[in-house]
């Protein structure tokens, strides 16, 4: 397969060229499953592990290769298999806190350039979980789209796709309908050659169908929502990069029944913006827009100008974040504590590429 069309281009190029000597390939992860993977390169895919002095090198579970992640891989002679020895930096990852595990954070995904965000045009549309998504969305470097789909059961889509409109912080907002297709010819537009889209979402909006509707045929399983709440059943329970013949790459994901913040900083900013242009005119720099005096994001809501559901969505993002900053600091200090101590003198034991690996069992 041609590395361009999995999205290898000069930029990653050079991030891999100090590999090349070593007689390394360069394959993008398909598939994970714990500490075994299934990459692509330039000679078709091939199962993988890592290597134990990787694994070494990778205290947390998400600096570990994820689905999207461009890595070394040194085939296993006479073997259609290999074995996983660098990893690359990441252009972009979405991310979220895993539920009952303090400040850890679980990668969604990595390297992609293009996020669908998925709600249906029905019960279920929620404004403040399609913000939620979004602040995740563009913390990890990615560009949203929201998608608005099941177009056909909706009896008023100019009043959601408005509702959607007021919260998307100007990313483009597409009714469309996977059942029908209606629509879906705008994905494919915003999907190019070389690029990577994933679509996220909670179970049961249609992010499999639309996925089947982009490659002209039946590879992702779906379930019909259950009639009494419209909730969905999961039907994909991994993540996987399929090629679509129009160019381009799409990784569909699990149905997400809870999306737990994980970091944001530019991301509420961006996620907000008629929220940060108020907030210009603040009277202090650093406010928090709660009770200090010369608040103008308070004056805009008291005044109407602001939606109070918008502000009381942005306090409530804004405290989670705060908490999660106070958490992962120290999740980070017991990370530093945990390493071993080595002196200057020190290397890493050599990597035989054998007996290291898979260890960990």
């Amino acid at each position: 397969m041609d590395l361009a069309e999995l999205g290898w281009d000069a930029g990653w190029e050079t991030l891999f060229s100090p590999h090349r000597p070593g007689g390394l390939e360069p394959a993008r992860v398909v598939h994970e499953d714990k500490l075994s993977y299934v990459v692509v390169g330039a000679t078709g895919d091939r199962p993988a592990i890592i290597t134990g002095r990787l694994r070494h090198l990778c205290p947390r579970d998400q600096d570990l290769p994820k689905v999207g992640d461009w890595v070394g891989v040194r085939p296993v002679p006479g073997e259609a298999k290999g074995v996983i020895e660098a990893l690359l930096a990441r252009r972009s990852q979405i991310a979220r806190k895993i539920t009952g595990r303090g400040s850890e954070a679980q990668i969604v995904v990595t390297n992609v350039d293009v996020a669908f965000v998925v709600q249906a045009m029905d019960a279920t549309f929620n404004a403040r979980r399609l913000e939620r998504f979004l602040v995740m969305v563009l913390e990890g470097g990615v560009k949203p789209v929201v998608v608005l789909n099941k177009l056909d059961l909706c009896k008023a889509p100019r009043r959601m796709i408005s509702e959607a409109e007021a919260v998307s912080g100007g990313a483009p907002v597409l009714p469309v309908c996977a059942k029908t297709a209606k629509g879906t010819g705008q994905l494919r537009e915003i999907l190019g050659p070389g690029s990577t889209a994933v679509f996220i979402g909670t179970s049961g909006v249609g992010k499999s169908s639309l996925i089947n509707r982009l490659v002209g045929g039946t590879l992702q399983p779906t379930l019909e929502v259950r009639d009494s709440d419209s909730k969905g059943r999961h039907a994909t329970t991994w993540r996987e990069i399929i090629p679509v013949p129009s160019g381009g790459l799409v990784i569909d994901t699990p149905g997400m029944r809870e999306f737990h913040l994980w970091s944001a900083d530019l991301g509420l900013d961006t996620a907000f913006p008629d929220i940060t242009g108020l907030a210009a005119g603040c009277r202090f720099r650093d406010c928090t827009h709660g009770a200090e005096p010369g608040c103008a994001v308070r004056a805009a809501l008291e005044s109407g100008g602001l939606a109070p559901g918008r502000y009381e969505s942005f306090r409530k993002l804004q405290a989670e974040l705060a908490e999660l900053e106070r958490g992962r600091v120290e999740q980070d200090r017991r990370v530093r504590s945990s390493r071993p101590k080595t002196s200057a003198r020190q290397t890493l034991p050599e990597d035989d590429g054998g007996d290291d690996v898979g260890d960990d069992e």
